[in-house]
């Protein structure tokens, strides 16, 4: 399934959903961040996903990290909630979802990277070198917020 991602464009279809999602913001010993591929639209991105009925949140963010990356990860905290309506993700079957999203920080605790059917890279890169990856706006904020440890109080926008 394609996506299409419009922000603050007034040729954005009207939003018919919403859906909490999550990405997750991990660093390794070395202070490299885990990254994706999409294979919807070929950016990079944090993991991250839709939470499904019956789980806890942060049982979101290790089953997407998981599923996604082959990273077992453990929750740290939260840096921001991401809602703004201007942020609209049309898919292939005629959603088009308003963003909702929440970042976590978290840490690896085991796995090995690989692929998924949502992924067609996984690695770990270099905070410097993140700006040569081709990263949605909105995306590189979640990073900017999470990789500021400074902050006393997560980012909600």
């Amino acid at each position: 399934m394609g996506r299409i991602d419009y922000l603050h464009d007034p040729e954005a279809p009207p939003a018919n959903s919403v859906v909490p999602s999550v990405v997750a913001f991990l660093q390794n010993d070395a202070g490299e961040v885990l990254v994706i591929q999409r294979s919807d639209n070929g950016r990079w991105a944090l993991p991250g996903g839709g939470h499904d009925v019956g789980e806890s949140i942060s049982d979101t963010v290790v089953r997407e990290v998981w599923e996604e990356t082959g990273i077992k990860a453990e929750v740290v905290d939260m840096s921001g909630i991401y809602t703004d309506p201007g942020h609209v993700m049309l898919y292939d079957d005629g959603e088009a979802r308003q963003q909702f999203s929440i970042c976590f920080r978290a840490r690896p605790i085991g796995g090995d990277v690989r692929t998924s059917n949502e992924t067609t890279q996984v690695r770990w890169v270099a905070p410097a070198d993140l700006a040569e990856l081709d990263i949605h706006p909105t995306m590189r904020l979640r990073i900017e917020h999470a990789m500021d440890r400074t902050r006393t109080a997560p980012y909600i926008g």
